[in-house]
């Protein structure tokens, strides 16, 4: 959980979500340089020795410290069906990709990251199409996989009464690949916090606003409001955090022998348009192990304007984003029966 809210905080801190350059590699030049913590030694093929010229190289970095350096390149890209044994769903030829041969920082043990963003080298700008949705499992069963669809199959999956609601998607003259949405407001149960309509505006110069970001763990909120809410959990716990005075997610002492989480009531985050994302306990709250404590998973901004909805509140919600339309929808689904 440390990890989580320290990484979660670094990627939020900065406006975009890292750089990236792309430049021929030349035939001229040292022959050996130096890398980090290493020696590179320029390639060549053939007899005699005939340099790549076509060999693209890029630098990757994120905000909370991960990177990947590597070759840029382009392949056919094959989808597989969900159900074993049948035929690949589809495939695209000529996506550029990334192969990463210097990595760094914490990856979770992931073999590599898709691009959602509006940016061009993004998977969906790639693929070419005008929308995509994703459900995240449970964040604690690392046993599950979470769906990604593309195109006419992103459809929402709704069951029992769940109704699709749909908040208008924003773009920000700072970070224009990312997904901008307007919080308007956060319940606790039936009370609305006494938070300030502006607070999580997008100001006409980029700053501020409401990110939807599936790489950040915790949501990240301006520190006024989070203040706030982390205020209202400690008063429904009946007790102050032990790390009070801190930005960090808020812990507060669970009893000796306890791991079950205290009954708590939804917090409701109210988006333009009148939609309103329902976020039940485990969305929103865990039990840390190493201190035997329950910890509200939201921390505040120490360094930016820009609030973020990170993907532990996003589990077992299944969002859309229709670029064309300019629109992210939302319905409560089991993710892991998609």
């Amino acid at each position: 959980m440390r990890r989580a809210v320290h990484r979660s905080r670094l990627r939020a801190a900065t406006t975009l979500p890292g750089y990236s350059t792309t430049s021929s590699m030349s035939s001229t030049g040292p022959r050996l340089r130096s890398g980090q913590a290493e020696y590179l030694m320029e390639l060549a093929i053939g007899t005699p020795p005939v340099p790549p010229s076509a060999l693209c190289r890029y630098r990757y970095a994120y905000g909370d410290g991960a990177y990947s350096a590597g070759g840029l390149g382009t392949e056919t890209l094959t989808f597989g069906s969900s159900t074993p044994g049948e035929a690949p769903a589809a495939s695209a030829g000529g996506v550029a990709f990334g192969c990463g041969t210097d990595n760094g920082g914490d990856s979770y043990n992931s073999t590599g990251t898709v691009g959602l963003g509006r940016g061009s080298l993004s998977l969906v700008a790639q693929l070419g199409v005008g929308k995509f949705s994703y459900c995240l499992t449970d964040f604690f069963n690392t046993s599950l996989g979470s769906p990604v669809l593309f195109g006419s199959v992103a459809e929402l999956a709704t069951s029992g009464d769940a109704a699709v609601q749909s908040t208008p998607l924003l773009q920000s003259p700072q970070s224009p690949s990312r997904y901008y949405v307007s919080l308007e407001g956060i319940s606790l149960g039936d009370t609305r916090l006494p938070i300030p309509n502006q607070t999580f505006a997008l100001r006409a110069d980029g700053t501020g606003g409401m990110i939807v970001d599936s790489g950040t763990i915790f949501t990240i909120l301006v520190e006024s409001a989070f203040r706030v809410v982390a205020n209202h959990v400690a008063e429904v716990l009946g007790q102050p955090a032990v790390n009070a005075t801190s930005l960090d997610n808020p812990c507060f002492p669970a009893p000796a022998g306890e791991r079950q989480l205290p009954a708590m009531p939804d917090m409701v985050l109210h988006f333009a348009g009148g939609a309103d994302m329902t976020l039940h306990r485990d969305n929103y709250m865990s039990f840390d192990g190493e201190d035997s404590s329950f910890c509200l998973n939201i921390a505040g901004a120490t360094s930016t304007s820009t609030s973020v909805l990170g993907n532990f509140q996003q589990q077992n919600i299944h969002l859309l984003f229709d670029i064309t339309v300019g629109q992210m929808s939302f319905v409560p689904t089991d993710c892991s029966k998609l």
